[in-house]
């Protein structure tokens, strides 16, 4: 009887020595793939990054001499926002400071009420500016 008692005391001790490498096993390979995963991240941005410098070195500068002689020419005027870009931020504005006073949970509301607003203010001015042409 002794002998099965032992037996069976050595078995849970195995088991449990056991279990804990492989929780400690597991917990490192989570490690090792999130790390991996945000090294895949970091060299996406990375690209992005490159992608961008190509594109900023690609740019042409042109430079337009006029006779000294005419006029000098209108400076060009800035474009002006459409009532749809105006609606929607004033719409974001007022919709997450709402939201923020309303929700219990101040960030979350302020996201949501953010996002409601600017497509009720996006909708407002794109009518606005349909009404316009």
């Amino acid at each position: 009887m002794k002998a099965l008692y032992l037996l069976l005391l050595a078995v849970v001790i195995i088991s449990c020595k056991d279990q804990g490498k492989m929780d400690s096993q597991a917990a490192k390979q989570e490690t090792i793939d999130s790390m991996k995963v945000e090294i895949e991240k970091q060299k996406v941005i990375d690209s992005m990054k490159v992608e961008m410098a190509k594109v900023e070195s690609q740019k042409e500068v042109v430079i337009v001499q006029q006779p000294s002689t005419s006029a000098p020419a209108a400076t060009a005027k800035k474009k002006a926002w459409s009532n749809t870009a105006k609606g929607a931020v004033i719409g974001a504005g007022v919709g997450a400071a709402t939201g923020a006073i309303i929700s219990k949970k101040k960030g979350q509301g302020a996201i949501i009420g953010g996002l409601a607003g600017a497509g009720v203010g996006a909708g407002t001015g794109a009518i606005i500016d349909g009404s316009k042409k």
